[in-house]
């Protein structure tokens, strides 16, 4: 169990804001660059503000640092018990996700319709 991991139960813009705050003080406790910190703040408060909407808030975000390969990095996981993505490339097309693929440096998407979805993103610390 890693010490500096949160998690944030998801159910309101509220809680989206949370999230978002609470990876930004992450990031900038690791060392990311302001731009960074923002980069980072942006694309967790837009991956829980999705739990809200298209999951009716029944989710949690998990904030976590990470070192991989002698990299030092942060990693947002988003899960839902939500609808699913049943049309993957119109959900990557809207400026949601994708946005939040282009603020970050890996993006992954697990989905299951009727069941929920799991995204993980990474920033690495450069």
């Amino acid at each position: 169990m890693n010490h500096n991991m949160i998690e944030i139960v998801i159910s309101s813009d509220a809680h989206a804001l949370v999230a978002a705050e609470q990876a930004k003080d992450l990031a900038k406790n690791i060392g990311f660059s302001e731009v960074n910190q923002t980069k980072i703040a942006i694309a967790t408060s837009e991956l829980a503000k999705n739990i809200v909407i298209h999951a009716e808030g029944r989710g949690r975000v998990v904030i976590k640092p990470i070192i991989e390969h002698h990299k030092t990095g942060i990693e947002v996981i988003a899960e839902d018990s939500g609808p699913g993505i049943a049309d993957m490339e119109k959900a990557l097309q809207g400026d949601g996700l994708s946005g939040v693929k282009r603020l970050m440096d890996e993006f992954e998407i697990e989905t299951k319709v009727g069941e929920g979805t799991k995204i993980t993103v990474k920033k690495w610390k450069i």
